[in-house]
Order: structure tokens, then sequence, then C-alpha cells
């Protein structure tokens, strides 16, 4: 009893001056011995705030069409264009017997079906509005990894083929309809009917593919659309027949890895407007003690333990047992219409903010902070709650000198614009709090 008394009064001595360390029964896990001994209770320790923006983001093969805009009142001006290479599974009018029979097939519409996947962020009840451009220069991804990036870009024709304002129903299992300029649909018809289209290759030098952008003067949402169940469609029939049922063809995006949202995010004279590039941060205590998080941007929230080493002078042989991280959504930062995640992703990082993996605990498994909704007056029981014994543990007693962060992003990251706002250790109202369990024996 005596020795862990000593072990309490330089632990107090170590980290705080503060009253907030106790001692308790507390039943040590299966990966350190398995018996109910004293614990020593840490909740003083240093814990940094810092945000960090990263290089770029792979937003290629995701699966989501991403459109839209709107005007964060913390982040900033958020923009999503979509760009997509289409193709079909037939370059041929319908059953085509003689050229005779292909002459008497003509051009009825074109249009852009785009189905809802449910997903959206920000104001719904507002009108949008995109147009539909063509592009000019070829899909090809990048070479070393076949990848497009929340920053790529491909060149495009200024002419609108299509434009839309609408009110979004993304909740409903619904899709919107586009109607193309007919000139533009006439001329691919022709193509096809002349067989001076034949096939993927004679299809894509001829149309390379679209970009869907939005218009700045309407900024309020940014809705997803389904990669699979979206298509172009081109309606044709027979000249003076009494069918009146059109013919279709459908051209889709068949290989995902040639659709991609280029997501940008405009910072001018926002609280984040000096927030540093790729391997820099951002420290919580220029901006209001607050970290930030935004998907598809790159904006992320970096904790660092600066202490942590030394937690190794506490006693010859102990261990953290067990430690949990809780982070507070700062008050007023979120609604219905920027709601919380349900989650935070977690990332282990180094000191220029290369990620090297997952946050895992000791079985191998993904860590994820998991958000308590708990209602009160204050929203005190608001936070995502982290376990981070097994992260700490390797960081205590790492031999060198070199310290790992953890780097939080919420999910989708690549998919998405949903972003939060954090409070830091000396955050008025909001402060993130770490809860040590270090056991001695």
């Amino acid at each position: 009893m005596h020795k862990f008394i000593l072990i309490l009064l330089f632990v107090l001595t170590l980290f705080s001056c503060g009253t907030d360390t106790d001692t308790g029964e507390f039943t040590v896990g299966s990966d350190y011995l398995a018996l109910s001994n004293k614990v020593i209770l840490i909740d003083t320790v240093t814990v940094n705030m810092s945000t960090i923006n990263f290089d770029s983001l792979a937003t290629s093969s995701r699966g989501r069409i991403l459109i839209g805009n709107y005007d964060d009142p913390i982040f900033g001006k958020v923009k999503s264009d979509s760009y997509f290479q289409l193709s079909t599974d037939t370059y041929t009018l319908n059953s085509i017997g003689s050229d005779t029979e292909s002459t008497n097939y003509v051009f009825d519409s074109i249009s852009m079906i785009l189905k809802y996947d449910r997903y959206f962020y920000g104001d719904t009840t507002k009108v949008q509005t995109f147009n539909i451009h063509r592009l000019t220069q070829k899909v090809k991804p990048n070479i070393e990894d076949n990848n497009f990036y929340n920053n790529s870009t491909l060149a495009y024709s200024p002419e609108s083929l299509g434009t839309i304002s609408y009110k979004p129903r993304p909740k409903e299992k619904d899709s919107i309809n586009i109607q193309m300029s007919k000139e533009f649909g006439e001329a691919l018809f022709q193509k096809i009917k002349k067989r001076e289209v034949t096939d993927f290759d004679s299809f894509t030098e001829y149309l390379k593919g679209f970009v869907l952008v939005p218009e700045n003067s309407n900024s309020s949402n940014v809705i997803g659309f389904s990669v699979s169940e979206s298509k172009v469609r081109l309606y044709y029939s027979k000249y003076q027949t009494d069918n009146e049922t059109p013919y279709i063809i459908d051209f889709s995006i068949l290989d995902t890895s040639k659709q991609f949202n280029s997501i940008s995010l405009d910072k001018t004279g926002t609280i984040l407007q000096n927030l540093p590039l790729s391997n820099g941060t951002l420290s919580s205590a220029l901006v209001n003690n607050q970290g930030f998080i935004q998907s598809g941007t790159g904006v992320a929230c970096r904790v660092d333990f600066p202490n942590i080493k030394q937690f190794k002078n506490i006693s010859a042989n102990g261990a953290i047992v067990d430690a949990e991280l809780i982070l507070k959504p700062v008050n007023n930062t979120y609604s219905e219409k920027y709601p919380l995640a349900d989650s935070l992703t977690v990332y282990v990082g180094d000191n220029l903010n290369r990620i090297s993996g997952t946050l895992v605990n000791a079985a191998g498994s993904s860590v994820y902070g998991k958000l308590s909704k708990s209602s009160d007056e204050f929203n005190e029981n608001v936070g995502y709650s982290i376990s981070i014994g097994n992260f700490l543990q390797k960081e205590m007693l790492k031999q060198s000198d070199s310290r790992s962060s953890l780097i939080l992003t919420l999910p989708g990251i690549a998919q998405s614009v949903n972003r939060i706002v954090l409070g830091d250790q000396k955050h008025v109202n909001n402060k993130i709090q770490l809860k040590i369990y270090y056991i001695s024996y």
C-alpha cells in the first residue's frame, strides 16, 4: 500500500496539480494479467489537438455521383463536380436487318437519368441547379495507381448540353431526368445509325464523357446519385409506323474507375483560411480551441499525446491497461442541416501526417469513435468515445524518440462532404477528455 501511494503522488506531480486522479477496482484484461488489482485512473494528461489537410483523396471507384455546392458557415464554400465516361453493351440500332430498314429509324430525344442514392448534405428545401458539359479530354486516370482524386479535373466544353433546377428529394426512391440538347442527341444518333460509331473505342473517341457542374448562383446542398443506376438514355423510333413504343439505347458508367468527384473548398475569410497543406498542422489554440474534420476536402483532426512516454517512469513494472478518449462536438456547430455522423474513423499517423494504418485494439480489430447521443440540457453527454489503451501502451514502450498521433476523419471520407467541429482540452464548454487506467504490479 505504501508503494501504491508513492506511485499515485508521482503521477499527480508529473501530470497535473488538479484533483481528478482516483483509484479503484479494475479487472485487468487478458492482454495483461488475469486478476483484479488496484489501478490508478489518470485523467489529467496533456492532449494536443490540431487540424491538418490531406494533399488529396482518391474519389474514383466510389459508387457515388456527388453533385452540388453550399456555403458552409464555418468551413467556407464547398463544391463538387462529377466526371464520368459512358459506354453501352451495343452500338447498333434495334434489329437492323438491312440498310433499308436502318433508314426508317429517326431520333426522338435524349436525357440523363440520375438515381438518388439517399445521401445528401446541406439544405434540401432550397433549389439546386447544375449543368451537363461534354468533356474535351479523355478520361485517363493516374497511371501510377489508376485513381482520380478530389483535386483532379478534366477539360470540358463551356456549352451546356442540359440543365436542371430542382428541389432534391434524396430520401425517396426516385430519379431526376434532365432533358439534353436535341442537336447533340441527333448527332450521336446519326453516328450510330451510319455505323461511324461501332464499338467502345470509336464511341469514346467521339464522346469522351461528361461533367456535371453546379451553378454558383444556387448554393444550398450536395446530393449523391448512384453510379450503377444512373445513365444517359437515347430514344428513337421507326418513321411513320403505328408502333408508338420508342426504342432506347442506355449509356451507363460500366467502368467505375472512370467516374470521380472533384471536391473543392474555398476557405477564404474563414477560421480555416490559414490551414496549411499536406504535412503542416494548424494548432487548435489558434482557432478558438477547436479541431475540424470535413470529408471530401481532406480536412482532418490530429490528436497528439506529448507526455505519454513519461508513464515509464511511474513504475519499473507497470502497464496501461485501458484508456478512453472522449471527443465533444462543439455546441451550435451541428444541426439537422449539418448532422453528426454516427462514428469517427481513426488512423495512426506520423509527424508528417502520413498514415500508417487504422487504429486497432490488442486483438488487431479496427477501433472507431462511437457517438453517444444521451440527451441532456446542455449536450454535455454528446460525444465520441474511442478506446486507445493498446495504442498508448505501445507509444509508452517505444524505444525511439518518434511519436505517433491519431488522425480522425469521418466515414465515407472520399464520397461525402460531412463535417464536424471538436473542442480541445481548453475549450470552454466541450473539452476533450482522456481517461487512462494504469496498473503497477
